[in-house]
């Protein structure tokens, strides 16, 4: 078995204005043409020229993605974790993690596997425990289960899923998906990734009553790192719009400044419940030791089929099941809109070494499971990244890099609040809608599915909803139209699977009684 797919290599140059051109010769005084300047070892690797990029902006766009990813480092063990039995989620056994052991692993299962995937897949995306799976495990699954089974889970979720990889299957599956669809998919992340950002910054808030959301505090920006998060986002797309080189990492690191003055002159501290007007998850301020030594002991934590045998294979069937449709789906939608973002999609919707991607993309999660850390997946952030520049793998092993030094700079890592990284999130959400050209609005068999799971995403939530929703209702609506032949067979399997998926609460309500 070998993980490295060439298949469409040739074919991967961007669509776009940035593919390379012939090199010109110049030539010299005595009429012999110069022959053009060789490529160093890095270009031919990862194929920058060819995909239209420079090493700048691979750097660049690898250093974005970083700084806007970088807070799973800290959020995954609010989640996962705690310093203690009384403020972290304890599973069925009365077991925890410790938040400082998940955010060493953290750093460097993500940092492990971003490498891995741009070296392998030459893709600039970046991989981290996905939000999704370890609220899942955190949320419903310890009161089942332990930990350590817990995560065997999700190991034995990255297992089949690697299957799927390596037998061909997954890429069938994307393969039989209507390009109108995928279309749809893109751009539904990149309303998903801009109401994260809303939602992240607090522009967007839940209401107590009435409509699910409103603008600010009562319908009025009332807090000054919302404040910050609104500069942001116009100083980022100022900077997009004039085509700076860097702009949006220019953006971060100026606005991070900005709030970093804005809390050393007012004081604000961190949200909470006494305190609504705080900035989220990080407060910009560099404290403490800049240096730590990371604690890898959660790693091979994990218990591969205990679960089985404490609540019975059906129960915990029910359980990878629904992992492994959440991390196929969630990773296949987010790859086809990064794929196109960042130019080197087919028209198809097939990218380059897509099943080499989607078998790295599995071992993230075999690898989460087995650090106790979650699985890890490709993150839609990676999105500001590409706005950035980046074409290529080698943007992946830099943002890697730094994952992996992250586990010795946590607190260089939690000087970026959540209201800037937002910012960021929303430029990019605006660069994805541009997708939206490629979907036929005036077939309502295609508007219909489309719209669909391009508003299902932000609404629900979740990218797998969006295209759970989106399959269905094209195999239904497209077969009472009398185009049943057009539809592709997979289409119906997987629609079938996500009518289960849909309905995984009442059916483990009758598993459990």
């Amino acid at each position: 078995m070998t993980i490295l797919d060439h298949s469409h290599e040739e074919h991967s140059a961007p669509t776009t204005s940035t593919t390379r051109r012939a090199p010109r010769t110049s030539t010299q005084a005595t009429g012999t043409p110069r022959p053009p300047a060789p490529e160093s070892f890095l270009d031919r690797f990862f194929q920058i020229t060819r995909r239209g990029s420079t090493l700048a902006r691979e750097f660049r766009g690898g250093l974005v993605t970083f700084f806007t990813m970088a807070y799973i480092v800290i959020l995954n063990p609010l989640i996962l974790g705690g310093f203690s039995a009384d403020n972290a989620p304890t599973d069925v056994a009365g077991g925890w993690l410790s938040a400082a052991q998940v955010g060493a692993v953290t750093g460097l299962t993500a940092g492990v596997m971003t490498i891995l995937f741009g070296l392998i897949a030459n893709l600039p995306f970046g991989l981290a425990a996905g939000l999704g799976i370890n609220s899942f495990l955190a949320v419903s699954v310890i009161h089942e289960v332990t930990w350590p089974e817990a995560m065997g889970l999700v190991v034995i979720n990255g297992i089949l899923i690697v299957l799927f990889g390596v037998t061909g299957a997954r890429t069938a599956i994307f393969r039989a998906v209507p390009k109108e669809l995928k279309a749809a998919i893109t751009v539904g992340i990149g309303l998903f990734i801009a109401f994260i950002g809303f939602v992240d910054s607090g522009f967007v808030r839940p209401t107590a009553g009435g409509p699910p959301v409103q603008l600010g505090d009562g319908g009025s920006i009332t807090s000054v790192p919302t404040l910050v998060f609104v500069v942001g986002l116009l100083a980022m797309g100022i900077l997009v719009a004039r085509k700076v080189q860097g702009g949006l990492l220019i953006g971060i690191v100026g606005t991070t400044v900005l709030a970093a003055v804005v809390e050393a002159i007012m004081k604000i501290g961190p949200a909470s419940s006494t305190n609504p007007g705080g900035w989220h998850l990080n407060t910009p301020v560099l404290s403490g030791q800049l240096v730590s030594a990371p604690d890898l002991g959660l790693v091979g934590q994990f218990d591969l089929f205990g679960s089985f045998a404490r609540i019975g294979g059906l129960a915990a069937t029910m359980l990878v099941f629904t992992l492994v449709f959440t991390n196929f789906f969630d990773a296949m939608g987010t790859m086809t809109g990064l794929a196109k973002s960042a130019g080197v999609a087919h028209k198809d919707g097939t990218f380059p070494r897509l099943k080499s991607a989607f078998i790295v993309e599995g071992f993230g999660a075999v690898a989460g499971g087995a650090t106790s850390g979650s699985s890890n997946t490709v993150y839609i952030d990676s999105a500001a990244g590409i706005g950035e520049g980046a074409r290529t793998g080698l943007a992946s092993v830099v943002t890697g890099l730094l994952f992996l030094g992250s586990m010795f700079l946590t607190p260089l890592t939690s000087v970026v609040p959540l209201e800037v990284a937002a910012a960021a999130l929303v430029v990019v959400g605006a660069m994805m809608m541009a997708q939206i050209r490629e979907i036929k609005f005036t077939k309502f068999t295609v508007a219909l599915p489309a719209f669909l799971t391009i508003v299902t995403m932000p609404l629900s939530y979740s990218i797998a909803n969006g295209i759970g929703v989106g399959f269905v209702s094209w195999a239904v609506i497209g077969a009472a139209s009398g185009k049943a032949k057009k539809i592709h067979p997979l289409m119906w399997v997987v629609s079938a699977g996500f009518l289960v998926y849909f309905a995984r609460g009442p059916i483990n309500a009758l598993l459990g009684g």
